[in-house]
C-alpha cells in the first residue's frame, strides 16, 4: 500500500469537515466507489483512484458552486495536507473550466467519467417505484443517456470520456452501477 499523503479515513474527515450537505457526501462517496471499480477493472491503483473520487468535490460548498473557482480552492487545502500530486492535478482537471487545461491523462478522464455518471445512475434509480438502485439495470442507463431531458443536467459528453479509457459505454455502465450498487446503504438508495 503506497502513501498518498492522506488515508480514506483522514480524507473522509477532511470531506465531513468541508462538505455539510449529505447528498453532497453521498455523491463523493458513490464517485469514489466507480474510480476503486474503474481501476480495478484498469489494473490501476484503487487507493489513489478512490482518493481521488472521494474527494473531487472538496471544495463546492466553499465556492459556491463557482465554476471558475471549484477544484482550484481543493487544490490548496490539499496540498496543505500534502496529498499525492497526481491525485490533486486530477482533481483540478475534473474541472476543465478552472483546471484551464484538457484532460490528458487516464485519471483524468476517469475521475471526471466516473463522477459526472453518478447522477445519472443516481436519477435513474430515483424514478424507479421503488427508488432503489437494486432495481436498476445497466442497459437503463445506456437508455436514459440518450434522453436529452432526463437529468439534463449531466453532461453527457463527459461521461463519453470513458471511450479514452478503452471502455464502450455499455461497460462503463455496468461498471459505475454495479460498484454503487455495492453501497446502497450508504448512498440511501
Amino acid at each position: 500500500m503506497m502513501g498518498y499523503g492522506i488515508n480514506r479515513d483522514e480524507a473522509l474527515i477532511l470531506l465531513r469537515k468541508n462538505i455539510k450537505n449529505e447528498n453532497l457526501i453521498r455523491h463523493c462517496l458513490a464517485s469514489e466507489a466507480v474510480m476503486i471499480a474503474l481501476a480495478r477493472r484498469l489494473g490501476e491503483d484503487e487507493e489513489k483512484w478512490g482518493l481521488a473520487g472521494l474527494l473531487h468535490d472538496l471544495d463546492v460548498e466553499l465556492v459556491g458552486s463557482d465554476l471558475s473557482k471549484h477544484g482550484l480552492k481543493a487544490e490548496q487545502i490539499l496540498r496543505s495536507h500534502n496529498l499525492n500530486e497526481e491525485i490533486v492535478e486530477a482533481i483540478v482537471m475534473h474541472n476543465e473550466i478552472a483546471g484551464k487545461k484538457r484532460r490528458w491523462k487516464k485519471l483524468h478522464h476517469a475521475l471526471a467519467a466516473g463522477e459526472t455518471i453518478t447522477g445519472l445512475v443516481t436519477a435513474t434509480a430515483l424514478v424507479y417505484p421503488d427508488k432503489k438502485i437494486s432495481s436498476v439495470k445497466p442497459k437503463s442507463i445506456k437508455k436514459r443517456m440518450k434522453e436529452k431531458a432526463f437529468a439534463a443536467g449531466v453532461n453527457r459528453e463527459i461521461i463519453k470520456e470513458c471511450e479514452k479509457l478503452g471502455l464502450d459505454l455499455g461497460e462503463f455502465c455496468e461498471i459505475s452501477l454495479g460498484a454503487m450498487q455495492k453501497i446502497a446503504k450508504e448512498l440511501a438508495l
